[in-house]
């Protein structure tokens, strides 16, 4: 009699250990059967209906850091050639620039690729030389990162671009024990990504919200804090508690059916700058942001382009509200049908003033952006005349005349100018009374 036949009749016969053996195996077999089954049919599923996957996932597409690079440099190149505004802003307030003496030597600049990439670093140098031929420029503008610790390390004299960063500054005051000689040199531009554009707030055609103010935005897109940063300096008055969110569509004073809706917010990947400027606009310089807030970041397209998806999903979200860079670039596309742009406030009280090249220009619109350059006021060393005069120049009638002329930037209003002009000659001052 065969083995099988044995196990078989052991367990026709009641053998107990042949019973539970035979129950197991039948229990596996069913299992086996199950998982099977259910393999098949997830397979089946997934064939009918594909995976959900993000931006730069889908074929073609890339999140990789060094492509996101290639794409970056491709796009910023194209921009850089192309003038975005042929408006002649009215200079006459600001000071003409003098020059006070004859300089020459060597100036040093790191810094932010824009300066490079566009031709208001040419200009400057061609004009600077014509008061001051034997100065000589060397650019070294990869990014902003490296404007403030090339000064750190001495291999630059002027660092150039967005304002620096906590960290940033940070590595300055351990490494010298002082701050940084910050200057504005020119404002944001109007509609060109990269160029430190200004900021607008966005918000589906169909929404009743016809302006809105920074108090409210910080209501919407922030949440309660301890205090905020200001420069590596802790605000503790910065604070505000939980019942200044905003968090329903009726908090603003909608009525009907928007009464009750939360908001949804977008807004930008946190490790990026805009981000950081965004924080430091709005919420005191806490980076304490909406619970649920909606983050997106860069990606590389099939066909080589740099993208971002957040404007199209808020295009299709009736009760969402995003603050994006160039705001009136984004909603020259396919989705200006379905978007609005709102009228900005600084205060409850208003006034509500348009995002428009003008009032970005004359600082009258909130969310304007700026750009600085960097030098170090070492008080053990004679002053650089070099740096304070080309600086000089740069916030001058003429250097903000060649802002206007490289088309990306705006120029400096009267009075930026005349507080540039102040800080440069107290710094002169200063060492020239030490010098004594």
């Amino acid at each position: 009699m065969s083995g099988r036949q044995d196990a078989g009749n052991a367990v026709a016969a009641g053998d107990p250990g042949m019973q539970r053996r035979e129950a197991t195996m039948n229990t596996t077999r069913w299992m086996f059967l199950a998982m099977g089954l259910l393999g098949s049919m997830a397979a089946a599923s997934a064939a009918e209906k594909p995976a959900l996957r993000g931006e730069g996932t889908r074929p073609g597409e890339s999140t990789d850091g060094m492509a996101m690079q290639e794409a970056r440099a491709k796009m910023m190149n194209a921009r850089g050639t192309r003038v975005a505004y042929t408006k002649a802003f009215d200079l006459s307030g600001l000071p003409e620039y003098r020059p006070q003496g004859k300089l020459e030597g060597k100036l040093r600049f790191w810094g932010s690729n824009y300066i490079t990439d566009g031709k208001v670093g040419e200009y400057w140098e061609q004009a600077f030389k014509a008061f001051h031929p034997k100065v000589e420029f060397e650019w070294r503008m990869k990014t902003t990162k490296a404007a403030v610790p090339s000064l750190v390390f001495g291999v630059s004299d002027i660092g150039m671009g967005r304002k620096v960063t906590f960290d940033e500054l940070l590595t300055f005051q351990r490494y010298t024990d002082r701050d940084p000689l910050e200057i504005e040199i020119a404002t944001g531009s109007y509609d060109v990504p990269g160029w430190q554009p200004g900021f607008g707030v966005v918000v589906h055609k169909d929404n009743p919200l016809a302006r809105i103010s920074m108090e409210q935005l910080d209501g919407i897109f922030g949440a309660e804090r301890a205090g905020g940063w200001e420069g590596t300096s802790w605000r503790p008055e910065r604070a505000r508690g939980p019942e200044k969110n905003i968090r329903t569509w009726g908090q603003l004073g909608l009525t009907g059916e928007w009464a009750d809706k939360d908001i949804h917010v977008y807004g930008l990947n946190q490790r990026y700058h805009q981000a950081v400027e965004l924080s430091d606009m709005l919420l005191g310089g806490s980076d304490k942001w909406n619970e649920k807030l909606r983050i997106y970041a860069n990606y590389v397209t099939a066909d080589g382009k740099l993208a971002r998806g957040m404007n199209e999903d808020l295009a299709a979200d009736r009760y969402g509200i995003g603050i994006l860079a160039a705001p009136t670039r984004d909603l020259g596309g396919k989705e200006q049908s379905a978007q609005k742009l709102l009228p900005l406030a600084w205060t409850n009280a208003g006034p509500w003033v348009e995002y428009t090249l003008d009032t970005l220009q004359d600082r009258s619109y909130p969310m304007f952006d700026r750009i600085y350059a960097y030098a170090d006021p070492d008080p053990s060393k004679p002053i650089d005349r070099n740096v304070i005069e080309f600086l000089r120049f740069v916030v001058s009638r003429q250097g903000q005349a060649l802002v206007m002329k490289d088309g990306k930037y705006l120029p400096l209003t009267a009075q930026a100018s005349k507080e540039a002009l102040a800080k440069l000659d107290a710094v002169a001052r200063r060492a020239a009374g030490e010098a004594k």
